[in-house]
């Protein structure tokens, strides 16, 4: 009689942990199938690596990147982008959307005059993001769903002055939130509306 019991009880607890460790595959399966899908088509997670942004953004700052947005529609002028590096794909960048599709860009002593079909005498950048001069000189013409991207800290960022256009199917997505530091978390970070 004991034995029977004994056995029952064995059987019982043999039962519960194959209970337990299907309720965890389910739980881990349920778990990829959301995160993969997120992950790759909705939201990733990016850590700002170097200075070309400052003080926008700062080494170390931990990033959500929203890749939805751009499937729906195109970069603005002012957006905060996650792309991949033109010159070298396996490498990625952060930098902010000056110029967009078949404009001319001109810079001359750091003011950035936009000429483009709604404004053929051109129009001077209002950049309120930038914290510090600079005086380049330069000229540049992006064609179709190409952009022009430079880094808040000009004197420190190799951008579209130094590698060309950024073609639109390099773009990964904008800055959606910054988590990292708490006490900067925020929402569209960098955004200029």
């Amino acid at each position: 009689m004991e034995s029977d019991v004994e056995n029952q009880k064995t059987v019982k607890k043999f039962s519960d942990k194959k209970k337990d460790i299907l309720d965890f595959i389910k739980y881990i399966v349920i778990a990829i199938l959301i995160v993969i899908p997120v992950r790759m088509f909705i939201a990733q997670p990016f850590i700002v690596s170097g200075e070309s942004m400052f003080s926008t953004f700062l080494d170390g700052d931990y990033l959500i990147i929203d890749e939805i947005s751009y499937h729906l529609g195109q970069p603005h002028r002012g957006d905060v982008v996650v792309f991949k590096y033109p010159l070298d794909p396996t490498r990625f960048f952060i930098k902010r959307i000056i110029g967009l599709p078949n404009e001319d860009i001109t810079i001359k002593d750091g003011a950035i005059t936009i000429i483009n079909k709604e404004n053929p005498d051109g129009f001077v950048l209002d950049e309120p993001y930038l914290k510090q001069d600079f005086k380049d000189n330069f000229d540049f013409k992006t064609g179709d769903k190409e952009y022009f991207a430079m880094g808040d800290n000009r004197a420190r960022s190799s951008d579209s002055r130094s590698w060309g256009a950024l073609p639109e199917d390099l773009i990964i997505g904008r800055a959606f939130v910054r988590l990292l530091p708490l006490n900067s978390i925020s929402y569209l970070p960098g955004s200029t509306k």
